[in-house]
């Protein structure tokens, strides 16, 4: 995926809203979102307040891509706990 040209702090926002389960198989959709968003010259967020479940694949994508590619509201208590403790473990 291409970085972003523009700073996230002004450039216009769209929310992508992601809910349910999120695995690897629906990445791919994700990522074509996220790539239209930055080419419409857009900071693309992720809204993951419904979602429910996900797996290591969506896990990594959603750490490895966050303040890069995309950012991310909203986000359950429990993904953020994963996301914190898989970063540190990576770092």
């Amino acid at each position: 995926m291409k970085s972003r040209a523009n700073s996230p702090t002004f450039a216009p926002h769209v929310t992508i809203h992601v809910s349910g389960k999120l695995f690897q198989g629906h990445l791919s959709y994700v990522e074509q979102l996220v790539q239209s968003a930055a080419d419409c010259r857009l900071w693309p967020e992720l809204n993951l307040s419904h979602l429910e479940e996900l797996d290591r694949a969506a896990l990594s994508f959603l750490i490895d891509g966050e303040n890069r590619d995309f950012g991310i509201v909203s986000c359950p208590g429990f993904i953020r706990e994963k996301m914190d403790h898989e970063g540190h473990a990576a770092a």
